[in-house]
Protein backbone atom coordinates (compact mmCIF):
# COMPACT_ATOMS: atom_id res chain seq x y z
CA UNK A 1 0.00 0.00 0.00
CA UNK A 2 1.20 3.48 -0.83
CA UNK A 3 2.09 5.47 2.29
CA UNK A 4 0.45 8.76 3.11
CA UNK A 5 3.88 10.35 2.83
CA UNK A 6 4.21 9.10 -0.76
CA UNK A 7 0.84 10.49 -1.84
CA UNK A 8 1.58 13.94 -0.44
CA UNK A 9 5.24 14.18 -1.48
CA UNK A 10 5.90 17.25 -3.59
CA UNK A 11 9.19 18.63 -4.90
CA UNK A 12 10.87 21.25 -2.73
CA UNK A 13 9.07 20.37 0.49
CA UNK A 14 10.79 20.06 3.81
CA UNK A 15 11.38 16.35 4.52
CA UNK A 16 11.11 16.65 8.31
CA UNK A 17 7.89 18.65 8.08
CA UNK A 18 6.45 16.25 5.51
CA UNK A 19 7.29 13.32 7.78
CA UNK A 20 5.74 15.06 10.78
CA UNK A 21 2.54 16.11 9.00
CA UNK A 22 1.97 12.80 7.24
CA UNK A 23 2.52 10.90 10.49
CA UNK A 24 -0.19 13.06 12.05
CA UNK A 25 -2.49 12.26 9.12
CA UNK A 26 -1.67 8.56 9.42
CA UNK A 27 -2.35 8.56 13.16
CA UNK A 28 -5.71 10.25 12.64
CA UNK A 29 -6.67 8.19 9.58
CA UNK A 30 -10.35 7.43 9.99
CA UNK A 31 -11.44 3.81 9.72
CA UNK A 32 -12.88 2.66 6.41
CA UNK A 33 -12.77 4.36 3.06
CA UNK A 34 -12.46 8.13 3.26
CA UNK A 35 -10.46 10.95 1.69
CA UNK A 36 -7.08 9.31 2.47
CA UNK A 37 -8.04 6.05 0.78
CA UNK A 38 -9.55 8.04 -2.09
CA UNK A 39 -6.28 9.97 -2.42
CA UNK A 40 -4.33 6.69 -2.41
CA UNK A 41 -6.59 5.31 -5.12
CA UNK A 42 -6.12 8.41 -7.27
CA UNK A 43 -2.35 8.20 -6.75
CA UNK A 44 -2.30 4.53 -7.79
CA UNK A 45 -4.49 5.15 -10.83
CA UNK A 46 -2.41 8.11 -11.99
CA UNK A 47 0.78 6.11 -11.40
CA UNK A 48 -0.63 3.49 -13.79
CA UNK A 49 -1.08 6.13 -16.46
CA UNK A 50 -4.64 7.39 -16.06
CA UNK A 51 -5.27 11.09 -16.48
CA UNK A 52 -6.44 13.08 -13.46
CA UNK A 53 -10.13 13.29 -14.37
CA UNK A 54 -10.40 9.58 -15.19
CA UNK A 55 -8.51 8.68 -12.01
CA UNK A 56 -10.93 10.75 -9.92
CA UNK A 57 -13.98 9.25 -11.60
CA UNK A 58 -12.65 5.71 -11.33
CA UNK A 59 -11.70 6.10 -7.67
CA UNK A 60 -15.09 7.62 -6.89
CA UNK A 61 -16.90 4.81 -8.68
CA UNK A 62 -15.07 2.33 -6.47
CA UNK A 63 -15.84 4.45 -3.40
CA UNK A 64 -19.52 4.50 -4.27
CA UNK A 65 -19.60 0.69 -4.15
CA UNK A 66 -18.52 1.07 -0.53
CA UNK A 67 -21.32 3.52 0.17
CA UNK A 68 -19.12 6.62 0.02
CA UNK A 69 -20.65 9.83 -1.26
CA UNK A 70 -19.09 12.98 -2.62
CA UNK A 71 -20.20 14.71 0.58
CA UNK A 72 -18.42 12.08 2.70
CA UNK A 73 -15.19 12.64 0.75
CA UNK A 74 -15.47 16.40 1.20
CA UNK A 75 -16.33 15.98 4.88
CA UNK A 76 -13.31 13.75 5.54
CA UNK A 77 -11.04 16.05 3.50
CA UNK A 78 -12.21 18.89 5.76
CA UNK A 79 -11.49 16.72 8.80
CA UNK A 80 -7.88 16.23 7.66
CA UNK A 81 -7.51 19.94 6.80
CA UNK A 82 -8.66 20.80 10.35
CA UNK A 83 -6.18 18.28 11.71
CA UNK A 84 -3.39 19.97 9.73
CA UNK A 85 -4.50 23.36 11.05
CA UNK A 86 -4.23 22.04 14.62
CA UNK A 87 -0.75 20.70 13.80
CA UNK A 88 0.19 24.14 12.49
CA UNK A 89 -1.04 25.74 15.71
CA UNK A 90 0.93 23.23 17.79
CA UNK A 91 3.99 23.85 15.62
CA UNK A 92 3.58 27.60 16.16
CA UNK A 93 3.37 27.07 19.90
CA UNK A 94 6.48 24.89 19.82
CA UNK A 95 8.30 27.54 17.76
CA UNK A 96 7.26 30.18 20.29
CA UNK A 97 8.52 28.02 23.13
CA UNK A 98 11.82 27.48 21.29
CA UNK A 99 12.06 31.23 20.76
CA UNK A 100 11.37 31.93 24.41
CA UNK A 101 13.85 29.38 25.69
CA UNK A 102 16.66 29.47 23.14
CA UNK A 103 16.57 32.91 21.57
CA UNK A 104 15.51 34.89 24.62
CA UNK A 105 17.90 32.88 26.77
CA UNK A 106 20.72 33.74 24.42
CA UNK A 107 19.67 37.40 24.36
CA UNK A 108 19.67 37.49 28.15
CA UNK A 109 23.07 35.81 28.20
CA UNK A 110 24.40 38.42 25.77
CA UNK A 111 22.94 41.21 27.91
CA UNK A 112 24.51 39.77 31.06
CA UNK A 113 27.86 39.53 29.31
CA UNK A 114 27.62 43.11 28.06
CA UNK A 115 26.82 44.34 31.59
CA UNK A 116 29.72 42.42 33.01
CA UNK A 117 32.07 43.87 30.37
CA UNK A 118 30.92 47.40 31.26
CA UNK A 119 31.57 46.84 34.97
CA UNK A 120 35.06 45.51 34.43
CA UNK A 121 36.12 48.32 32.11
CA UNK A 122 36.25 50.59 35.18
CA UNK A 123 39.27 48.68 36.39
CA UNK A 124 40.70 48.09 32.92
CA UNK A 125 44.35 47.45 33.81
CA UNK A 126 43.55 44.79 36.39
CA UNK A 127 40.68 43.17 34.55
CA UNK A 128 41.70 43.47 30.86
CA UNK A 129 42.30 39.75 30.50
CA UNK A 130 38.88 38.87 31.94
CA UNK A 131 37.15 41.45 29.70
CA UNK A 132 38.76 39.88 26.63
CA UNK A 133 37.40 36.48 27.70
CA UNK A 134 33.85 37.80 28.11
CA UNK A 135 34.08 39.58 24.75
CA UNK A 136 34.92 36.30 23.08
CA UNK A 137 32.00 34.60 24.84
CA UNK A 138 29.71 37.38 23.65
CA UNK A 139 30.78 36.91 20.04
CA UNK A 140 30.17 33.17 20.27
CA UNK A 141 26.73 33.74 21.76
CA UNK A 142 25.89 36.25 19.02
CA UNK A 143 26.94 33.77 16.34
CA UNK A 144 24.86 31.10 18.07
CA UNK A 145 21.93 33.51 18.22
CA UNK A 146 22.14 34.18 14.49
CA UNK A 147 22.51 30.46 13.74
CA UNK A 148 19.54 29.60 15.95
CA UNK A 149 17.37 32.32 14.42
CA UNK A 150 18.24 31.14 10.92
CA UNK A 151 17.59 27.52 11.85
CA UNK A 152 14.20 28.32 13.38
CA UNK A 153 13.29 30.56 10.45
CA UNK A 154 14.31 27.77 8.04
CA UNK A 155 12.20 25.24 9.92
CA UNK A 156 9.20 27.58 9.76
CA UNK A 157 9.69 28.24 6.06
CA UNK A 158 10.04 24.50 5.40
CA UNK A 159 6.97 23.70 7.48
CA UNK A 160 4.87 26.45 5.86
CA UNK A 161 6.00 25.40 2.37
CA UNK A 162 5.14 21.77 3.07
CA UNK A 163 1.82 22.70 4.66
CA UNK A 164 1.00 24.91 1.67
CA UNK A 165 1.89 22.08 -0.72
CA UNK A 166 -0.34 19.61 1.11
CA UNK A 167 -3.15 22.16 1.39
CA UNK A 168 -2.78 22.86 -2.34
CA UNK A 169 -3.19 19.15 -3.02
CA UNK A 170 -6.22 19.08 -0.77
CA UNK A 171 -7.67 22.10 -2.58
CA UNK A 172 -7.03 20.51 -5.99
CA UNK A 173 -8.53 17.23 -4.88
CA UNK A 174 -11.58 18.95 -3.40
CA UNK A 175 -11.93 20.98 -6.59
CA UNK A 176 -11.56 17.83 -8.68
CA UNK A 177 -14.06 16.01 -6.52
CA UNK A 178 -16.48 18.87 -7.03
CA UNK A 179 -15.61 19.15 -10.71
CA UNK A 180 -15.50 15.52 -11.73
CA UNK A 181 -18.01 13.86 -9.45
Amino acid sequence: MVSIKQIFTEPNTDERSLEFLTKALEAANLPGFDYIEYKRAIHALQSSGLDEATAHKSAFTTAQTLGITKEKLLETAAFYRNLLQKEKEQFGAAMEKQNNTKIEGRRQQIKRLQDQIARHKADLERLQQEIDQYTQQQEIEEKNLIADEEKLAGAKVGFDKTLDAINLQLDRDVENIKKHL
